[in-house]
């Protein structure tokens, strides 16, 4: 692929932000209703499904495996092909700029006899694969071509995938699914062990699709079990506010003066809620209302006012219910008062850039101290930030939208070298940001 030519933007200090919002639907969500859509027998229904390039290029893959998926009003609708019944396609599947499509993808294929050469941007032919591709070639995945396990890649699915037991050396939603979407494929039990929690919502759409894994806990963390050769039944899925998006809006809130805003209908999940967990702690002014229910998911209402907040430290043992949130805490934690330690981020060195160091640099280029030792980051907050920095975003959207974000605080304008890329994950950020009074320009 071709890189987008770069478009950057500067945000600058806002009055208050006021207003009730709808975040786009969780991109994990969205990923894994597509697949196992297209991994059931009959008619799979989605609303609210994340329309970003990471989600639409998902759904194009699957397209090119062979199944039928398109939009009719705002319903997208998914023609399963079973399990196993996927496909070979007529040439190379593009993941553009999607780690989790790629890796979730990976294990789909596991259970398909057949070549297919998988492809990405820049950004994600950076990205390694070797910790998925580990426990997938135990299952029979052969990689017939491609250099240090990272795309460009060919692959070659076995004649009948191995279920296999595999402890997970490092916390990964990703590894854990894909082993578990492989393993729908495979006689007999496929187990992934955990020691650490990761994100469940495999788990649960499986569930949801008919196919209830087996999941046993103890002392040491928990085995979760499928089975292959399950049927999965088309279902219909209600796709909650993505809480990582929801992170942006909710952090602007709490810097700008006189904010109050409401993020309706936001997914949360124990496994995806550390962010707001902390915040908590540094005394932000968030509640949660109307708590319910919806697809198997929790959801609720967050109400956000601006507050002062103070420096905390944040365990590794958060990392896994909050990776994505990093660079947006970082940022907020130059508005604290103190020192905010957050310890365990080996994973943000392998996202769409070097989060960890992107972070740290995008702080001092605005006057923010911080330094990086190891997998910790550590902020001294000051309670104000003065900006008017360019920030270099290596191509992740996280980054352009935790700087721009940071920018509505600061005494002066912070510049992002490019905003292209935020079309991945949420193409509406900013004009809903716009929309409850947040203030950007073209440059």
């Amino acid at each position: 692929m071709t890189e987008s030519r770069k478009s950057p933007i500067s945000s600058h200090r806002a009055g208050p932000l006021r207003g009730r919002v709808r975040v786009p639907g969780d991109k994990s969500i969205s990923h894994r209703a597509l697949i196992l859509g297209a991994l059931a027998t009959g008619e799979t229904t989605i609303c609210g499904l994340l329309e970003a390039g990471d989600v639409l290029g998902t759904a194009e893959v699957l397209r090119r495996l062979g199944t039928p998926i398109d939009k009719r009003g705002a319903t997208w609708h998914v023609l399963g092909r079973g399990t196993g019944g996927l496909q070979a396609p007529t040439e190379p599947l593009d993941f553009g700029n999607s780690g989790t499509g790629t890796r979730l993808m990976l294990g789909v294929l596991t259970a398909h006899p057949f070549s297919v050469r998988l492809m990405g941007d820049a950004s994600l032919s950076r990205r390694p694969m070797g910790r998925v591709l580990k426990p997938l070639r135990q299952m029979g995945l052969a990689v017939v071509e491609g250099e240090g396990d990272r795309l460009p890649l060919t692959i070659q699915g076995p004649r009948r995938a191995i279920p296999i037991t595999y402890e997970l050396d490092v916390p990964s939603a990703q590894v854990k699914s894909a082993i578990l979407l492989a393993g729908l494929g495979a006689p007999g039990l496929t187990t992934v062990i955990e020691r650490e929690p990761t994100r469940d919502h495999t788990e649960r759409m499986l569930a949801h699709f008919g196919a209830p894994p087996s999941i046993v806990t103890d002392g040491h963390g928990q085995r979760i079990s499928v089975a292959g050769d399950v049927e999965l039944g088309g279902r219909h899925v209600d796709v909650p506010g993505d809480p990582s998006s929801a992170a942006f809006l909710a952090a602007a809130a709490l810097i700008v003066p006189g904010s109050e805003i409401t993020i309706e209908g936001v997914l949360v999940n124990p496994s995806r809620i550390g962010f707001y967990t902390t915040l908590k702690e540094m005394g932000a002014d968030l509640t949660l209302s109307g708590e319910r229910q919806q697809g198997g998911e929790p959801v609720a209402d967050l109400v956000v006012r601006h507050s002062p907040l103070d420096g905390v430290r944040v365990p590794a043992a958060r990392a896994p219910s909050m990776i994505d949130e990093y660079p947006m805490l970082a940022a907020l934690a130059g508005f604290a008062r103190g020192e905010t330690r957050m310890e365990g981020l080996a994973e943000l060195k392998v996202k769409e850039s070097d989060r960890l160091a992107a972070t740290a640099a995008g702080l001092a280029a605005n006057g923010v101290v911080a330094m990086v030792d190891g997998d910790t980051l550590t902020v001294r907050g000051t309670g104000k930030v003065d900006g008017g920095g360019q920030v270099e975003t290596h191509l992740d959207h996280r980054i352009a939208m935790a700087f721009l974000t940071l920018g509505l605080g600061t005494d002066r304008p912070v510049c992002v070298d490019d905003t292209a890329m935020i079309q991945t994950s949420f193409p509406e950020f900013l004009g809903l940001m716009g929309g409850l009074g947040a203030t950007f320009q073209g440059s």
